[in-house]
């Protein structure tokens, strides 16, 4: 039975998922400028955390903060939510739902490939598990090259009466030049390249500043008013200020709301039971949903090539993962020798210089991905 509600908690969390990138897109189909959008959302992100955070303060007080640190967490905001949510946002104009979505499952590659370069992981081609890894890597970045260049025949969609935009939005979202098509995708894949670095990077600050829920809810605070100046200084006209219509504010609301704050605390719950492998692991089920969705909501019609690109992101990704999984289980096998010794050199460079357990850098690991559900589209 406990299995059972982690199964459903996870498929809720992917449908969330897929109902942002559909909304988000609709917006945008609707005519809502993508500054604008960004701007409103980080604002409804922040109120809503706002008084959640009060009362945090009011049970315990808060970790001090000096400016070093507070320039910190602005430094943080700035290119890991205002600045890349901001490119993110323009590459789905140009791009769609389904696109969004598979470019979302090279987030833990990426953020795999960076750990290596920080040297938190290791990637050692003579073991059967570095072949995975770096098999997973080369056809996460396949992927994206033929999403962004190979469009192949259309699998038109079945529904022709769309539910979230009017005939004139669905024409011209569906023209869109190739050049376009692949300025979207690498939009989106730096976007998703910067929010990789940005989980990264969150671990040591949550060191610094270990109160997670003031940490987010700063850096919404700090991302709204970014966004805000973003706006400010790209839309000049402010007749665009106002949102095109009520999917946009819906839109503006889910995103805020519920995929800050209830998908947030879902996804710390099923970290909890499951770990954060098993989280990262249903990330391709956001991909069907999303497709199948997109058809019937948005009219999309995909791609053969968007279609063989989601393939290869997902391979990617499940490679990455299983070959984790196989050297973390060679690691809790073995001896301190070969592979296993490996092993033994990354908890080492993971390892905190305070003496953090394994358990608190595993719900930190997990903390760090969470943290996305406050700013993520």
């Amino acid at each position: 039975m406990g299995n059972g509600k982690v199964y459903a908690t996870v498929v809720l969390i992917r449908l969330i998922y897929a109902g942002m990138h559909i909304l988000t897109k609709a917006s945008f189909n609707e005519g809502t400028s993508t500054t604008v959008f960004v701007f409103y959302r980080h604002a409804v992100a922040a109120i809503f955390l706002l008084p959640f955070a009060f009362i945090e303060i009011r049970k315990k007080p808060a970790p001090p903060l000096n400016f070093k640190l507070t320039a910190k967490i602005f430094a943080h905001a700035f290119y890991g939510m205002a600045g890349t949510i901001n490119l993110y946002c323009i590459g789905l104009k140009y791009a769609s739902a389904t696109s969004s979505s598979a470019i979302f499952n090279i987030v833990p590659v990426v953020a795999f490939i960076l750990a290596v370069m920080f040297r938190m992981e290791t990637l050692k081609l003579r073991s059967v598990h570095g072949l995975a890894k770096a098999s997973g890597i080369l056809l996460c970045v396949g992927g994206v090259i033929v999403l962004a260049l190979y469009e192949g025949p259309e699998l038109k969609s079945m529904n022709h009466h769309q539910l979230l935009q009017h005939h004139a939005s669905a024409a011209a979202a569906h023209a869109h030049s190739k050049e376009e098509w692949a300025l979207g995708i690498f939009l989106m894949t730096t976007s998703v390249v910067i929010w990789s670095f940005w989980t990264v990077k969150q671990g040591p600050l949550l060191l610094e500043y270990p109160s997670k829920l003031l940490n987010t809810t700063l850096q919404c605070l700090f991302a709204s008013i970014q966004s805000f100046v973003i706006a400010l200084v790209l839309e000049r006209d402010f007749s665009r200020w106002k949102l095109a219509g009520a999917v946009s504010l819906a839109s503006v609301l889910f995103t805020g709301i519920v995929v800050a704050a209830i998908s947030y605390y879902l996804q710390i719950w099923v970290i909890e039971k499951k770990g954060p492998v098993f989280l990262s692991m249903s990330m391709p089920l956001s991909l069907v949903f999303t497709m199948a969705i997109a058809s019937f909501v948005l009219g999309e019609d995909v791609s053969l090539g968007s279609i063989i690109g989601s393939v290869l992101l997902v391979a990617g990704l499940y490679n990455v993962l299983w070959g984790k999984s196989r050297e973390e289980k060679q690691a809790a096998g073995g001896g301190a020798g070969g592979e296993d010794g490996d092993m033994e050199r990354n908890a080492a460079a993971v390892q905190p210089a305070d003496g953090e357990t394994e358990t608190e850098e595993e719900e930190k690991e997990g903390d760090c991905r969470d943290v996305d559900a406050a700013a993520k589209v």
